[in-house]
């Protein structure tokens, strides 16, 4: 039994829930209507039962439990108080939404009666994230009736459950009102107990007793799904026999048993593999890096245009590449991560499956083939051609800042790389390595918001679990877009994390597109470019990042390995009209 208020009581109950769920991360922005939770995570936190991260921006707060839950994998909370805090939180839980996140939107919420009235900080929060959540509940205001804990815990274990089932992980919501008081006091009206579940007890081989401590509900739904042989599934769909004009594309995918299962398919059937950046699949004998950059050319897709395509997690970095999956015969889709989209872009996948298919069973695959060899032979020679033109340039752009920063990174390390021109610049360059680092990127969306963020919850995420140093590379834009994420306050966990920026004085992706073209001059700069002028170097500074400026890239990026906590490598000013220069010699050179 507990002296505590309602809503005191609420909060004790669900932060308890959490820990028993698998919580170790909580991220909190301050407010008056959370403080019940604000005070009990604070509490948590110092017996040791989370890791409390604290955000005065709830954006930032968003994207920073969005890259704890990716690198980490556990379900990671976020706390807001009522109002347009909750708002804030729209684009980190689209992101968690469409890249399957296990992020919890906790948010505190006036009680029924305030709503709908003109009070304060009052928002229609229950349908705020309509569409975007796996599962949500309005909680009603805490009361002094029976059932109350059960009600919470009940609620808490099933959306934990649901935020990290292996089949639909995704971000959940749980709005809860609460009524004052707020913070504890010695209210001796409360009725019920509020202890959880345990499990029955054992003796360890040390002969201490142990009990179990678990979740109020524990989820025993089917948590596999069993690799089908990829002669059987075409077998299977009526589709022929195994094709010698394969094709393996790996998108963003975050469990490296999934990236390992490609390449293992790939060289079991003697068929080249591209992984994106993201797909942890840059590796093997049968890896072909910059097929990105090959598929440009039509005259290069008009000679391999394959007869089957797999591709694994989310793939659309490349339209030459997608344009490669839309003339394939054949297109097989596996989608281990379960995102809530049909995951088909092209509208040409014969069958979806969830996981990637195994090697073939029966088929006899040649251990070489003119298929293979000449994309084997035509990436080494786009390797060539990329690496004398980035030589000659004059001056570091984003491809030469992406080159350095692959070449120092190391196998135990994080790579986080903005959307938009990063990505791309990593794409282009970036050799198959069999020590490559970790690399994450936000790829549900692809947007450029939040990304400083979602990499400090990364990299704290990554090096909890033993990881090296960790780097982002991003532009100016997506840098100023996020730079609330460097503000952090003096007790909050720091992680060892480098950014490497690219300071382009604006949109660089945009010389590469469309909107360059000599027709739009009169607009582009002001509407597409948006240069906005700003010191990247003195804001770093002003943030307390420490600045790496070594004789060359490579130095720099080695001297900021080497440093713990928050540093920065700035590359630029980069011209962008001579970034796009550089990418159009490549477009040439290759095609």
């Amino acid at each position: 039994m507990v002296c505590v208020n309602p809503s005191t009581a609420a909060a004790q109950v669900i932060l308890d829930e959490l820990v028993r769920s698998g919580v170790n991360d909580v991220v909190l922005a301050p407010g008056s209507r959370s403080a019940p939770l604000a005070i009990e995570a604070a509490r948590a936190h110092d017996r040791g039962e989370i890791r409390l991260h604290v955000r005065i921006d709830e954006r930032s707060a968003g994207f920073l439990a969005l890259g704890l839950a990716k690198g980490g994998g556990a379900p990671v909370p976020v706390i807001t108080t009522s109002g347009t805090a909750v708002a804030n939180l729209l684009p980190a839980v689209e992101e968690a939404w469409f890249s399957a996140l296990p992020l919890i939107v906790l948010t505190a919420d006036r009680p029924a009666e305030l709503r709908q009235t003109g009070a304060n900080q009052t928002i229609d929060q229950v349908r705020i994230f309509d569409g975007i959540v796996r599962w949500s509940a309005d909680v009603e205001a805490p009361t002094r009736a029976r059932g109350q804990a059960r009600y919470w815990r009940s609620t808490i274990s099933r959306a934990c459950a649901i935020a990290s089932h292996p089949f639909q992980r995704g971000p959940v919501h749980v709005n809860l009102g609460l009524r004052e008081p707020l913070v504890p006091d010695d209210d001796a009206t409360w009725v019920e107990p509020v202890e959880g579940h345990d499990g029955i007890g054992f003796v360890d081989e040390e002969g201490d007793e142990v009990q179990v401590i678990r979740t109020w509900t524990v989820d025993r739904r089917l948590m596999l799904s069993v690799q089908e042989p990829i002669d059987e599934v075409l077998d299977d769909l009526a589709a022929g026999e195994l094709p010698q004009r394969g094709l393996v594309i790996v998108g963003d995918i975050d469990d490296p048993e999934d990236a390992a299962a490609a390449v293992e398919l790939a060289e079991s059937c003697g068929w080249p593999l591209h992984s994106e950046p993201s797909g942890q699949a840059r590796a093997g004998l049968v890896a072909v890096a910059h097929a990105s950059a090959l598929a440009g050319s039509e005259r290069f897709r008009a000679a391999h245009s394959p007869q089957l395509v797999v591709t694994v997690g989310k793939v659309g970095l490349s339209r030459g590449l997608m344009a490669l999956i839309n003339a394939a015969d054949i297109h097989i889709h596996a989608e281990p991560q379960r995102t809530t989209d049909w995951p088909d872009p092209t509208r040409t996948a014969i069958c979806v499956l969830g996981s990637v298919p195994a090697p073939p069973a029966d088929t006899q695959v040649p251990e070489s083939s003119e298929w293979l060899d000449s994309w084997l032979m035509a990436d080494a020679g786009a390797k060539r051609a990329i690496e004398k033109i980035l030589d000659s340039a004059p001056q570091p752009t984003g491809l030469h800042a992406a080159r350095a920063l692959w070449k120092v990174a190391e196998s135990d390390d994080l790579l986080f790389v903005a959307s938009s021109r990063s990505i791309r610049d990593l794409e282009l360059v970036a050799d198959a390595r069999p020590d490559a680092p970790r690399v994450m990127a936000n790829r549900g969306v692809n947007g450029i918001d939040g990304i400083v963020s979602t990499a400090m919850g990364a990299a704290l995420a990554h090096q909890s679990e033993g990881g090296g140093q960790a780097f982002v590379m991003l532009g100016d834009l997506a840098l100023l877009h996020d730079q609330n994420g460097l503000i952090i306050g003096p007790e909050e966990p720091r992680p060892d994390l480098c950014l490497l920026v690219v300071d382009n004085g604006g949109g660089g992706i945009f010389g590469s597109l469309e909107q360059a073209d000599p027709a739009y001059s009169d607009v582009y700069e002001r509407v597409f470019g948006t240069p906005v002028g700003v010191d990247i170097r003195a804001l770093m500074r002003a943030s307390g990042v420490t600045l790496h400026d070594g004789p060359d890239l490579d130095s720099a990026l080695r001297q900021a390995r080497q440093t713990p906590g928050i540093s920065a490598v700035v590359v630029g000013p980069v011209s962008r009209q001579a970034e796009a220069e550089l990418h159009a010699q490549i477009r040439e050179a290759l095609a």
